[in-house]
């Protein structure tokens, strides 16, 4: 558990890292297959916008294995970028925006007109529907001819509901498992240890004062996914990857 009176940015940065691995314990998984991709459509040297970016997770694994790639972080929580920016501070190579994706001016703010690659996980399923069905029309505009989209998230089949419930009950039973055995801090938690910490507590104050606890969002099936982002005008969008609960769908434009 970090000591919130004392704990920099790289131990914020992991800190969340563990709390949202309790909750998804493939992660890495999903964050390979997803760089796998960018490289594979890409390359190496990708321009890439890391939308709903929060602390950088995403950024830091990018240029980890890609050392001549560039990102942009786009985001609204001002407590995870601020951890973000802290992170990264001094690396040239990544630069952090404030925006509101649900502003129709929000690509107004970014360094560039297009992307090769622009990727996301576990954060638009805050938006609803209509919202995020205008975002991704606006990402099929930034994402050059050739790049990719790339979402992971939960993305739920209303069509199985007794796989749907089986499957929710088996994680939440290990989730429980591994806070009694590891001391897991839970999403809850995690806020209120950030909120103590000097350097957090006035961008936690206003993250809160933005989102509440949670955004009333929706978790459509990956076919709403790969049909709305056709719709957006992208060639091909499927699944290439999924676990139980999550996917992650690619979209070529």
């Amino acid at each position: 558990m970090v000591d919130a009176t004392t704990t920099g940015w790289g131990e914020w940065q992991s800190s969340w890292d563990r709390q949202q691995e309790w909750y998804m314990p493939d992660r890495e998984e999903r964050f390979e297959v997803m760089l796998d991709m960018v490289e594979a459509f890409v390359g190496r040297e990708a321009r890439v916008l890391d939308l709903a970016c929060g602390t950088g997770s995403i950024t830091g694994r990018l240029l980890e294995r890609f050392p001549d790639a560039t990102s942009t972080g786009v985001d609204l929580d001002p407590a995870l970028l601020a951890i973000a920016r802290g992170t990264f501070e001094g690396d040239g190579r990544v630069e952090f925006v404030s925006a509101d994706l649900t502003d129709p001016a929000w690509r107004d703010k970014l360094p560039y007109e297009t992307y090769d690659a622009v990727v996301t996980a576990t954060a638009l399923h805050w938006l609803r529907l209509g919202p995020l069905g205008t975002l991704y029309g606006q990402i099929g505009e930034l994402v050059r001819e050739g790049g990719v989209f790339m979402n992971a998230d939960r993305m739920k089949d209303a069509t199985t509901p007794r796989i749907n419930a089986a499957e929710r009950a088996h994680r939440h039973a290990l989730m429980e498992r591994r806070r009694g055995e590891e001391g897991v801090t839970d999403w809850a938690g995690w806020w209120r240890l950030a909120a103590a910490d000097p350097k957090l507590a006035a961008p936690t104050a206003e993250r809160f004062a933005i989102f509440g606890e949670h955004a009333d969002g929706e978790t459509p099936s990956v076919e709403w996914h790969a049909a709305t982002l056709r719709a957006a005008g992208f060639g091909e969008a499927r699944a290439v990857w999924a676990s139980p609960s999550d996917a992650m769908v690619l979209a070529v434009k």
